[in-house]
């Protein structure tokens, strides 16, 4: 987009908003203007539609990509991560109250509760989308997915939140058991609980459930 003015003979300057494309000259080799579309003055340009224009364009550009591109370089973007899987199965985890068991679980132990239940709805949420092992979780949530309220953690909090889960499981599973029952008014039997046997090599730590 560029925009040209013109000197009326009143004095008065109108400018003019025009789409061009730099060409090089076939004989010169210079760089030649040449015009795509002529928006008209300026002072009488549909805004709007120049908006509608750039959104349409930026349907065919990756997110960051657009979002700089309608920037106009004010804005910088410094990361992008997925968010869809792991925003619904954080719904889904409200919805079955388990941050809530793990939470009332973590009272009274010498540990952050908030930030242990972060972890282990991370683990769980990395099983669930990219299973792999407690490392490669650290970096799965460090640098490609968001996670609501957790950030990043580090192999040893992975540990320390497993070992959590593992001394707190029967008042876990207790506490899903029946938010579960009432939840769904259905009658629940079992509670699965899914875990790595071989702690410090095994696959993320994983809730599920059965009725």
């Amino acid at each position: 987009m560029r925009e040209t003015r013109r000197r009326n003979k009143d004095g008065t300057v109108v400018s003019y908003l025009q789409l061009a494309h730099n060409e090089r000259h076939p004989v010169t080799g210079s760089p030649v203007a040449k015009v795509i579309h002529n928006f008209g003055r300026a002072d009488l340009v549909d805004r709007a539609a120049l908006a509608r224009l750039v959104g349409s364009i930026s349907r065919f550009l990756e997110p960051g990509k657009a979002a700089a591109a309608a920037a106009a370089g004010e804005v910088e973007v410094l990361d992008s991560r997925r968010m869809g899987g792991a925003w619904v199965l954080g719904r889904v985890w409200e919805l079955l109250e388990i941050g809530a068991a793990i939470s009332r679980a973590a009272e009274g132990r010498r540990l952050d509760g908030p930030a242990a239940e972060r972890v282990i709805f991370a683990l769980t949420a990395q099983r669930a989308l990219e299973p792999a092992s407690k490392l490669a979780a650290t970096r799965w949530v460090a640098e490609r997915v968001f996670i609501e309220g957790c950030p990043g953690f580090s192999d040893d909090q992975a540990c320390r939140a497993m070992d959590f889960l593992l001394a707190a499981l029967e008042e876990i599973a207790s506490g899903i058991f029946w938010s579960v029952a009432h939840l769904l008014n259905l009658d629940v039997d079992i509670v699965f609980i899914d875990y790595p046997a071989n702690r410090p090599s095994g696959s993320a730590a994983g809730l599920a459930l059965a009725a």
